[in-house]
C-alpha cells in the first residue's frame, strides 16, 4: 500500500532534523575556534587543519563505502547508527585534554557523519518524483541553516557563559534522541517508488497465461526493471564522469563548498577580531544571517528550480549560476567597509544566496543516475565537495591569514576572506556550463530511470 503524502513529508522532516544535528555538531567549531585556539595555544593554520582537512578526509572518504552499503541494505538503519556515533563523539570533545585528543574526537564526528547524507538523498528521491524533488531536497537542505542557527545561538551563549567544553556536551546530546525517533517511526521506502507512481508503464498486450503467472512475481523486486542489483563503484564513477552536466555540477559544488566552509568556519573569528563582537553577539548576528536569511535562500533555490524547470529544465542549474555570480560584489564589499552596520547590511545578500547550490545540485544528481546508483552517486558528489570544500577551504583561509599577518596584522583574516569571495565567479561558470547540456543528459537517462 502506498505511503500517504503527509508521511513522506514527515520522513523529510525527520531526515532534516538529522541533517541539522550533523551541522550543529560540525559547525559548532566555528563559534568555538577562538576560545579553543587560546586555551590550546594553536595557530590559525592548525585550527584550519582541525576544522577542515582532518574532518573532511574521514567524512568524505568513508561516505563512499557506506553509500555502497546503503544502495544494498536498509538506509534507515545506517542513518540511525550514524547519528548515534557523531552525537557521542561530539559529547566526547568536551572531555579532551589536548589538541591531539580533540583532533581524534573530531575525526570520530566525521566518521559518524559520513553515513547520513547519501542514504538520506536516496530515500528522498524514492519518496518524491523528479518534478517535486527539488522542493523536497530544498526542505532537507534547510538542515544546514537550522544547524547553523542552533550552533551560532547556542554556541555563542554557552561558550561565553559556560565554556567551550560544556558547549560540546550540550549540543551533542539531542542527536541521540533524534536517532531513537528515526529508528522507531521511519520505514525504509521502496526503491524507485516515486518514478513508478509518476511514470506508469504503458499498457502491454496481455501475454499467454503461462507467461503471465511466471513473470508477475519477478516484477515486484523493484519499481523499475533492471534495478534490482546495485552496480559497482567503478560503474557509478564511470557513469558520472561520462555525463557532462554531472562533471560540471561536481566541480561547481566543490568550489561552492570551498567558499562556503571557508566563510562559515572563519566568519565568527573575523567579527571578533575586526569588529570586536563578543561570542554571544557573534552567535546572534550569524544565527540571523546564516540561520534565518540563509534558510529562506536555501528553500527558495529548490522551489524556484522546480518552478522555472517547467519552462526550461536548464534553469535547475542556471538558477545557481545566477545566484552565486550575482552576489560577489556584495560579499567582497563586506570585507572592504569598516562600519559594522554597513558590513552586516551588505552580508544579507550573500547570506541568502550562500546555500543556493545545495538543493538543485542534490536533486539533479539523483535524477541523472539510475535507482541503485543514488546513494553512491550522492556520496561521490559529497566526496568531491567535502575534500575540496571542507578539507581545503578553511585550511587555505587559515594559511592565507597567517601569510597576510606580517603586513596586515589583526586584519589578516579580513584580507584572506576578501580573496576567497571572488572564487564564486568560477563556481557560477560551472553551473552555467552544466545547464547547457542538462536537457540532453536528462533525456539520455530517462530510459534507465
Amino acid at each position: 500500500m502506498a505511503a500517504k503524502p503527509w508521511y513522506n513529508w514527515y520522513v523529510v522532516g525527520v531526515l532534516t532534523a538529522t541533517y541539522a544535528s550533523s551541522h550543529v555538531d560540525r559547525q559548532i567549531m566555528a563559534i568555538l575556534l577562538e576560545p579553543i585556539k587560546l586555551e590550546l595555544g594553536a595557530t590559525d593554520t592548525q585550527m584550519g587543519f582541525l576544522v577542515g582537512l582532518t574532518f573532511a578526509l574521514f567524512y568524505a572518504t568513508l561516505g563512499m563505502p557506506i553509500a555502497m552499503l546503503a544502495d544494498r541494505t536498509n538506509r534507515r538503519n545506517i542513518i540511525t547508527a550514524a547519528v548515534t556515533i557523531w552525537s557521542f563523539m561530539t559529547v566526547l570533545c568536551g572531555y579532551v585534554a589536548n589538541f591531539l585528543q580533540l583532533t581524534l574526537a573530531r575525526i570520530g564526528v566525521g566518521i559518524g557523519e559520513a553515513g547520513s547524507t547519501p542514504p538520506s538523498h536516496s530515500m528522498i528521491a524514492d519518496l518524491f518524483p523528479p518534478e517535486r524533488r527539488g522542493t523536497a531536497m530544498g526542505v532537507y537542505a534547510l538542515g544546514v541553516n537550522f544547524g547553523l542557527l542552533i550552533a551560532y545561538l547556542a554556541g555563542g551563549w554557552l561558550s561565553e557563559n559556560y565554556g567551550w567544553r560544556t558547549t560540546f556536551v550540550v549540543v551533542g546530546l539531542p542527536g541521540l534522541l533524534i536517532a531513537l525517533v528515526l529508528y522507531l517511526t521511519v520505514k525504509e521506502p521502496r526503491r524507485g517508488g516515486a518514478e513508478a507512481k509518476a511514470s506508469p508503464a504503458p499498457p502491454q498486450p496481455e501475454p499467454p497465461p503461462q507467461v503471465q503467472t511466471q513473470s508477475a512475481p519477478a516484477a515486484q523486486t523493484d519499481a523499475v526493471a533492471g534495478e534490482d542489483k546495485a552496480p559497482s563503484f567503478g560503474t557509478v564513477a564511470k557513469h558520472m564522469m561520462a555525463v557532462r552536466s554531472i562533471r560540471h555540477l561536481c566541480i561547481g559544488s566543490a568550489i561552492a563548498g570551498f567558499i562556503g566552509y571557508g566563510f562559515v568556519l572563519w566568519m565568527p573569528s573575523f567579527l571578533v577580531r575586526s569588529h570586536g563582537l563578543s561570542p554571544t553577539e557573534v552567535g546572534l548576528t550569524l544565527a540571523l544571517m546564516s540561520g534565518v536569511i540563509g534558510a529562506f535562500g536555501t528553500f527558495t533555490a529548490g522551489k524556484l528550480a522546480d518552478v522555472l524547470a517547467r519552462r526550461d529544465v536548464r534553469w535547475r542549474s542556471w538558477i545557481v549560476a545566477l545566484g552565486k555570480g550575482g552576489y560577489v560584489p556584495f560579499l567582497a564589499a563586506v570585507f572592504i567597509v569598516d562600519e559594522l552596520w554597513l558590513a552586516l547590511l551588505l552580508y544579507v545578500i550573500p547570506a541568502f544566496f550562500g546555500g543556493f547550490y545545495l538543493a538543485p545540485t542534490a536533486a539533479l544528481v539523483q535524477s541523472l543516475v539510475s535507482l541503485r546508483m543514488r546513494a553512491l552517486a550522492s556520496s561521490i558528489l559529497l566526496f568531491v565537495l567535502n575534500i575540496i570544500g571542507m578539507g581545503l577551504g578553511p585550511q587555505l583561509v587559515g594559511i592565507m591569514s597567517d601569510w597576510f599577518a606580517p603586513e596586515y596584522g589583526q586584519e589578516s583574516l579580513r584580507m584572506a576572506l576578501l580573496v576567497l569571495s571572488f572564487l564564486n565567479l568560477w563556481c557560477a561558470y560551472h553551473y552555467f556550463t552544466a545547464g547547457r547540456t542538462l536537457q540532453a543528459d536528462l533525456a539520455a537517462q530517462q530510459p534507465a530511470s
